[in-house]
Order: C-alpha cells, then sequence, then structure tokens
C-alpha cells in the first residue's frame, strides 16, 4: 500500500466525524453520572469512544460503496470513484471496522456487557440500513438519521451505569426531535438534487411549505421537553439559562422558517438548529455536573 493509498482508506472514514461520535459517547456517559469523570470508568469511557469511532467509520465507508456511481459524478475524487480504493477492498474494510467496532462494544463493560454489544449491533444495523436504502426514502430515512445521531448517548449511558437516566432519556429524546425537524429542514435545501435522485423527501412530495411545517412541530415537540428536567428535579439551576437560549434560539429559527422556506433560508436555519443543538447539550452538562 503506497501513502495515497493510505490516505485515501483514512479520508474513506471521514475522520472527524468518527472522533465526534466517540467524544459523543463519552459525553453520554457524563450526563448520565458525572462522576464517570472521576471514577474508575476508563475502560468504559475507552472502549467506548472506540465502538462510537470504528462503527462510525465502518458505515462511512458502507456509505462511500454504496454512494461510488453518484460520486462518480458529484464527488468524482472520491477515494472509490477516483480509483485509488477499489470496492472491494473498501467492502473488506469495513468488514473490518465492523469486527473492532463490536469487539469494542463487547468489551465496553463487564456489567453491562451483552447490553452494550447488542446496543452497538443495533445501532450499526440502522446506519447501514440507511446507507443501503433507507437515503430515498425520506422521512423514514429522517428518522433513522435521528436515531443514529442519538446512538452514541444511549451507548454512553449504558457504558458506564448500565441503563438509560432519565434525564439522558430526555436529552435524547430532544436530540431525536430536533435532528428530526433539521433533517426535514435539509430536504427543502437539497430538494432540486433530491427530485433528480427520486429521493422522497416531504419538500419533494408535499412541497417546501408543508416540509417546512413538519420540521418546525419536531422543533417544538423538542422545546416542550425541556421543562421535564427541572420540575422532576434531574438537573439543577444551572439547566435553566442555558436551556433557555436553546428555546429561543428553536422558536426564532422555526418563525424564520415558516415566513420563508426557501432554499437558501432553509439552509441558514439547518446550521442554526445545529448551534441550538450544542447549547442544549450544554445545558444538560451544565446541569448534571454544577
Amino acid at each position: 500500500m503506497d501513502a495515497k493509498q493510505l490516505v485515501g482508506y483514512i479520508r474513506l472514514i471521514r475522520p472527524i466525524n468518527c472522533i465526534m461520535m466517540g467524544i459523543a459517547v463519552i459525553v453520554g456517559a457524563v450526563l448520565a453520572d458525572v462522576s464517570v469523570i472521576c471514577g474508575n470508568y476508563q475502560q468504559n469511557l475507552f472502549f467506548g469512544f472506540l465502538t462510537g469511532f470504528l462503527l462510525t467509520a465502518a458505515s462511512m465507508v458502507i456509505n462511500d460503496y454504496y454512494d461510488r456511481e453518484i460520486d462518480a459524478i458529484n464527488e468524482p475524487s472520491r477515494p472509490i470513484p477516483s480509483g485509488l480504493i477499489k470496492p472491494r477492498n473498501a467492502l473488506f474494510y469495513a468488514a473490518i471496522l465492523t469486527f473492532l467496532g463490536l469487539t469494542a462494544g463487547f468489551l465496553t463493560s463487564k456489567t453491562a456487557t451483552l447490553q452494550c454489544f447488542l446496543t452497538a449491533a443495533f445501532f450499526w444495523l440502522i446506519s447501514v440500513i440507511y446507507a443501503t436504502f433507507g437515503k430515498k426514502t425520506g422521512f423514514p430515512g429522517n428518522l433513522l438519521v435521528s436515531a443514529c445521531v442519538s446512538a452514541p448517548f444511549i451507548y454512553g449511558s449504558l457504558a458506564t451505569v448500565g441503563t438509560i437516566r432519565a434525564n439522558s432519556l430526555i436529552f435524547v429524546s430532544m436530540v431525536f426531535l430536533s435532528n428530526t425537524g433539521r433533517e426535514i429542514t435539509k430536504g427543502i435545501v437539497d430538494v432540486q438534487g433530491d427530485k433528480a435522485r427520486n429521493v422522497k423527501t416531504l419538500a419533494v412530495l408535499y412541497g417546501e411549505l408543508k416540509a417546512a411545517k413538519v420540521a418546525v412541530l419536531f422543533y417544538i415537540l423538542a422545546v416542550a421537553l425541556t421543562p421535564i428536567p427541572p420540575i422532576l428535579s434531574l438537573v439543577s439551576f444551572w439547566f435553566i439559562p442555558l436551556v433557555a437560549i436553546t428555546n429561543i434560539g428553536l422558536i426564532t429559527s422555526s418563525v424564520k422558517l415558516l415566513k420563508d422556506c426557501n432554499r437558501e433560508n432553509a439552509k441558514k436555519v439547518k446550521n442554526q438548529v445545529l448551534g441550538w443543538f450544542l447549547t442544549g447539550l450544554l445545558a444538560f452538562i451544565a446541569g448534571s455536573a454544577l
């Protein structure tokens, strides 16, 4: 293997995405129990990070394998369509990454071994379903993506405390709802390209305005969950100011999207929602740690 091929294999896995998913597992562990930072959980956190990293890497390679014909037109410099990596070698690479990721899942926890392994395998399967045929289904595909985005926070909780704590469950629900809204918004941004590829998003099937209304519904549902943690005393006072910023942001972005659901504005809203997701994450961390 020469240096160019090595770089090609690294590019295939999109390492930044993999690192982010690994870190999200650790964040999920901290949300479940902040004491894991100082406790005897080094093995759990190490193998939890590896599980998130490796299985995300496997899903990225599988995604590029199934998108190789589209990428030959839209992204011809990608490793597979450029000829740098052969398709069969990419599949073999994905198989190795999957094996290593599931092995890490098996080693993550001594007390919740089976739960961690099965959870890792389940979400890996969801990512494969999305990569192979879920993309073209539109709204069901949006739900699959949101499940994958929520996965590391669930896994982090299981990896350390062996269960999904109430505050983690609420956070995961908010992530799932807001990300589904974001995926629908993304469908508005990509409506022309999705029509050409026969991707049945809500924007393609029912138009941009109806898609925007459904996206806003998911954003508002996420906002509606935020009073629950303080009411149930699951978080400290410091949760409130940060989650208030998140809520105001999501509501403001929702109003903007309803007023103007053209491509450019939807793109702005999509990016804004990612920022509100991060402030929501900080709210849960602050509410759990302080």
